[in-house]
């Protein structure tokens, strides 16, 4: 396998990094880990939770939260900040208000806009979609500040979906520009001033809006398919429903032309602790387990494999802990997972 440290290496130019997998394998702290070294390596780094379920603010042991970028303290370089779900929504929902008022404005239906806002922004897409716009202003604005930009996603289904918008949004926007233009070129034409069509579609504020969509759309999606400057990194434990869901997922995202970045393994029961603790029957049941379990990533997903993390005895929690799996993370060597796996 190619180590993380060599991975890494390899790509100087990489800037935006995701880590994804399923509910409760460790997202958080592997993100954590990398943007800690970013940041230790002298890049400016920013860590960006996009999980409804926050957990920086656990993980480094001091308050992240509001929504505001945070210096996090004791790590020159590292930034964090904990998106604030309900104020992205909110303010994403006034967004699409405000295109349903105009467009039925502009249509001259004299209707109440609330229930069409309502039916807009109750479908089940919504929030994942709020999250999104968020994500590409984090891409394009406040990440353009930064060496480095750090994603902790939601849930690896959320994860894939999210990113996976950015295709579908194009098409979506391409549909929705072609469609406003034909409607401007014949209210016009209806009108009887064929000269000023072309004036009037440029003075269209909700085509310029959608056309503005559309190219923060591009750009985005420009960064997300170049994997000199992307990677999305999968975390998974050593059970068959984490390795499942990480072979699924790959394929997903490799369908969007997604960068693999690799597999991250966490909570590996080292030999030297199970052999400590030779009468703990259930300890050693879950030793023989893993080690099943290791060997079944290693021949599915060997190539991708780029490190592990050990299973701790305490949660990672706090700068002194994120420090230690940092170090276990960026192991070369990792002798101690790797005997597991021959």
């Amino acid at each position: 396998m190619q180590h993380i440290g060599q991975f890494l290496a390899e790509r100087p130019h990489l800037r935006y990094i995701f880590t994804g997998g399923k509910g409760g394998v460790g997202k958080t702290v592997c993100a954590a880990v990398l943007a800690l070294r970013f940041a230790e390596e002298g890049k400016r780094t920013l860590l960006a939770s996009l999980n409804p379920v926050h957990s920086l603010t656990s993980v480094f042991g001091q308050d992240l939260s509001g929504g505001q970028i945070r210096p996090v303290a004791g790590v020159p370089n590292l930034y964090a900040v904990e998106v604030d779900a309900s104020d992205v929504v909110a303010r994403y929902r006034e967004n699409i208000a405000q295109r349903v008022r105009e467009f039925l404005r502009y249509a001259d239906i004299p209707v109440d806009a609330r229930p069409f806002v309502d039916i807009a922004v109750t479908n089940p897409a919504f929030e994942e979609s709020a999250m999104f716009d968020k994500m590409v202003d984090i891409m394009l604005k406040e990440g353009q500040e930064f060496d480095r930009v750090v994603f902790d996603t939601a849930a690896v289904a959320n994860a894939v979906r999210l990113i996976g918008l950015s295709k579908i949004y194009g098409l979506w926007l391409q549909r929705m520009i072609e469609s406003r233009k034909e409607a401007l070129s014949l209210r016009q034409q209806l009108a009887f001033r064929k000269e000023k069509v072309m004036e009037e579609i440029k003075k269209d504020a909700m085509l310029a809006d959608l056309i503005s969509m559309d190219e923060r759309f591009k750009a985005v999606k420009k960064l997300l398919v170049d994997p000199e400057q992307t990677a999305f990194f999968f975390v998974t434990l050593p059970l068959t429903l984490p390795i499942s869901v990480v072979r699924r997922f790959i394929t997903m995202v490799e369908a969007y032309d997604i960068p693999v970045g690799g597999v991250l393994v966490n909570g590996v029961i080292r030999r030297e602790e199970a052999e400590r603790a030779a009468g703990d029957e259930y300890l050693q049941n879950k030793f023989r387990e893993q080690a099943g379990y290791l060997r079944m990533i290693q021949e599915d997903l060997g190539p991708l494999v780029r490190a592990h993390l050990p299973l701790y005895k305490t949660e990672v929690v706090g700068l002194e802990m994120v420090r230690q799996a940092a170090a276990d993370l960026f192991d070369p060597h990792q002798d101690w997972a790797l005997a597991l796996v021959s």
